[in-house]
């Protein structure tokens, strides 16, 4: 270990989502954690209906106007083409990236960077929507310059999540809990943890080093459990447990889906993703019939959707807590809001939202289309992603300043953490031993707070900021497209 810290002996994640799960995974596969026990916590049984991952399907692409993410994209995507994507888990169908004129600089800074990264050959651009929109296969499409990368594609996100479970279930090193984690607990120098309860795992939560330290986590059933490092990898629910205002919250994002035919599902397969970074809007096809991915989850019983969606700012959900540091404390926080009783965790979402949905789904098929069929149908159902968003959309993992190298957190995926599942355990596990990659260690590190109207992600956001979802949803059905 680095630093000569001391192995811990056990190690408490919390979260079995994209980054709990391949940090857990990649700390198995490491020596210098060969001696460690790994508990992972996570608030439902696996897989979690409303986990943000546990969906049909994610881009997966290395178009990014930052350099780096770019590389990582296109270092992840090499193991999406073998064992990752494998059993029709990955599509690499093709992306269409565009943007309207005076918007274009993240759509530029992508092609530029993946024509550095990937054969030129294969990625072509246009310079209006009517050379575009013969490109897409649906006769529209949206946006008035762009490219189309058939490097990139699409992964069924629900399948991923059940195969990276089973390479760590396999490893028959971690121990899984399906319970809610109420609260973590801190402890100063030498003392005994804080709380109640009977402790279920090794230790006895006592603080070792100078300097106060996180010495496990209460349970949402009275218990309690001690560790020697807690990983907090919750996703969009981090903020509930450690004070991460000005540096994490959580928005909602509009996703909705239309039943498609095994026809049209079949035609639609070979299409390319198609994402506008000017509105946010993007589309992600079905799988060809034929080859449906495995293992094979709740979005793959027979049915067949298109998926539409809107990466933007999104809805904020506040809601207020004890402040999970000071106890005696107040502060409203936005967090997910979700229904976790639904097999697919649908839930109702703004009609504004799937007005501009609607919208959008007119303008890439078209009355010309002979798929023109599918945008009169209704919505078979809708949700909201939940993403832990930070002020620059880098991801947060880095150890707690507060807490003597005995927390780490892991959140902060911004909507655009889960093409990167193959190769973000390694990541994560390199900063637990401070051996960051250069290019990464200011990216990701424990930063200053941000004022929330300060956040201007990475250039790929749309829409408004600072829209309540309880506001929204009481405007009904408001017609006035944003598209």
């Amino acid at each position: 270990m680095s630093s000569g810290r001391q192995v811990p002996a056990l190690i408490l994640i919390i979260g079995s989502g994209v980054f709990g799960l391949s940090t857990a995974l990649a700390l198995c596969e490491r020596e210098e954690y060969s001696e460690s026990a790994i508990v992972i916590i996570d608030r439902l049984p696996f897989p979690a209906p409303d986990g943000a991952s546990i969906d049909t399907s994610r881009i997966v692409r290395a178009d990014y106007a930052d350099a780096a993410y770019a590389s990582l994209g296109c270092e992840a995507q090499k193991l999406w083409r073998g064992e990752w994507g494998a059993q029709n888990r990955y599509h690499e169908t093709g992306l269409c990236l565009s943007g309207e004129v005076g918007a274009e600089e993240y759509v530029t800074k992508s092609y530029e960077n993946v024509c550095t990264l990937e054969s030129a050959d294969t990625i072509k651009a246009f310079d209006c929507n009517a050379k575009m929109a013969q490109a897409t296969g649906t006769e529209g499409a949206c946006g008035s310059m762009g490219y189309i990368n058939k490097n990139s594609g699409w992964a069924d996100a629900e399948a991923t999540m059940r195969f990276l479970r089973a390479k760590v279930v396999a490893k028959n090193r971690v121990r899984f809990l399906s319970v809610g984690v109420k609260r973590l607990l801190f402890s100063d120098g030498e003392g005994e943890g804080e709380g109640e309860g009977e402790g279920e795992g090794e230790g006895k939560g006592k603080g070792k080093g100078k300097g106060k330290r996180c010495v496990g986590v209460d349970l949402q059933d009275g218990n309690f459990l001690s560790g020697d490092l807690v990983i907090l990898a919750a996703g969009a629910w981090s903020p509930s447990l450690i004070d991460l205002r000005g540096r994490v919250t959580a928005t909602g994002q509009a996703v909705a889906y239309i039943e498609v035919t095994p026809g049209e599902a079949a035609t639609l397969s070979k299409l390319p993703v198609q994402l506008n970074v000017s509105n946010g809007m993007f589309f992600i096809p079905p799988p060809p019939p034929d080859k449906l991915p495995q293992p094979a989850g709740q979005h793959s019983k027979g049915k067949f959707y298109l998926k539409v969606a809107r990466h933007a700012y999104g809805y904020l959900n506040p809601t207020t807590i004890s402040n999970p540091e000071n106890l005696s404390e107040n502060i409203t926080i936005s967090l997910p809001q979700t229904n976790p009783d639904h097999p697919l965790g649908a839930q109702p979402i703004p009609q504004q939202a799937l007005n501009d949905m609607r919208d959008y789904l007119n303008t890439i098929i078209p009355p010309s289309s002979p798929l023109s069929a599918i945008p009169k149908r209704p919505w078979q159902h809708s949700r909201l992603c939940h993403y832990a968003d930070t002020p620059t959309s880098d991801w947060l993992l880095s150890y707690h300043p507060a807490y003597n190298k005995s927390l780490f957190v892991a959140t902060g995926g911004s909507g655009h953490g889960f093409k990167f599942v193959p190769v973000i355990g390694e990541k994560i596990v390199d900063c637990l031993l401070e051996k960051c990659e250069e290019i990464f260690t200011e990216k990701w590190a424990w930063r200053e707070k941000v004022d929330g109207e300060k956040w201007a992600g990475d250039g790929s956001r749309s829409g408004p900021q600072g829209m309540i979802l309880s506001e929204e949803m009481k405007k009904g059905a408001a017609r006035e497209s944003k598209i």
